[in-house]
């Protein structure tokens, strides 16, 4: 038997009945993704009929809009800090696996703002540009701290580095993304840490191989040494 959504008391708060609509709204589109969902849905989920939904959005690409960007303000803000890490690698490495887990955890997210939002001509305007500079600028900023302590080369910008590290992230993560396979997220996060890392020290460290070929060298210039010291 069909039965009709219950519509919660009306007289709510206005704010209070919002965070409704954006709690429906979020738990809509991680279900089914945003080029899926429908007012009617959401108004059923909030206990509202669809009409007070334009009480407080204009139409549905704003309620989406500012639902995610909400979504995306508590995912970034709650990222555990790296403050506490020492040493570059181990910063790097969390940084990049602490991005991949988020895309992990909301693919639904992700695929809104890769999709949606990145490539609107307006974008570096929105609240989305803000929050992912102030969260990309860590790396950027990582990268440059290495490089005026002389850890790393200074031959390339940090800003290339922040843009390489996302760039090894998306594409890693593009088949998980559009459903056509997963990723393993240590395995990632190491690999692109060790390509960033290991190609910008600016003094690579000796291996056991490093040390075998010096003593070689060493061994063989000693003998020459020797020969000639030996001769009349």
């Amino acid at each position: 038997m069909t039965t009709t959504p219950k519509i919660r008391n009306s007289r709510l708060p206005p704010m209070e009945r919002r965070a409704d609509i954006m709690a429906a709204a979020r738990s809509v589109i991680a279900e089914k993704g945003h080029e899926n969902i429908s007012l009617s849905e959401i108004a059923q989920r909030a206990g509202i009929v669809e009409g007070t939904l334009y009480r407080f959005f204009e139409n549905k690409q704003e309620m989406l809009s500012t639902v995610v960007a909400e979504w995306y303000r508590e995912v970034t803000e709650n990222a555990p800090s790296v403050e506490s890490i020492r040493g570059t690698w181990n910063k790097l490495r969390s940084l990049i696996a602490r991005d991949l887990k988020i895309i992990k955890e909301h693919p639904e997210l992700t695929r809104f703002i890769l999709a949606e939002i990145r490539p609107d001509p307006t974008y570096t305007k929105t609240i989305f540009y803000k929050l992912n500079r102030r969260y990309a600028d860590e790396i950027k900023n990582l990268c440059a701290e290495a490089i005026e302590k002389g850890e790393f080369r200074d031959d390339v910008s940090p800003n290339l580095l922040r843009d390489m590290v996302f760039g090894c992230i998306e594409h890693s993560t593009w088949a998980y993304l559009r459903g056509a396979g997963d990723f393993p997220l240590d395995e990632t996060a190491d690999g692109i840490a060790n390509v960033v890392y290991e190609g910008m020290l600016k003094q690579r460290p000796t291996t056991p191989s490093d040390l075998a070929q010096i003593a070689e060298r060493l061994e063989t210039i000693t003998s020459n040494l020797e020969k000639k010291l030996q001769q009349p």
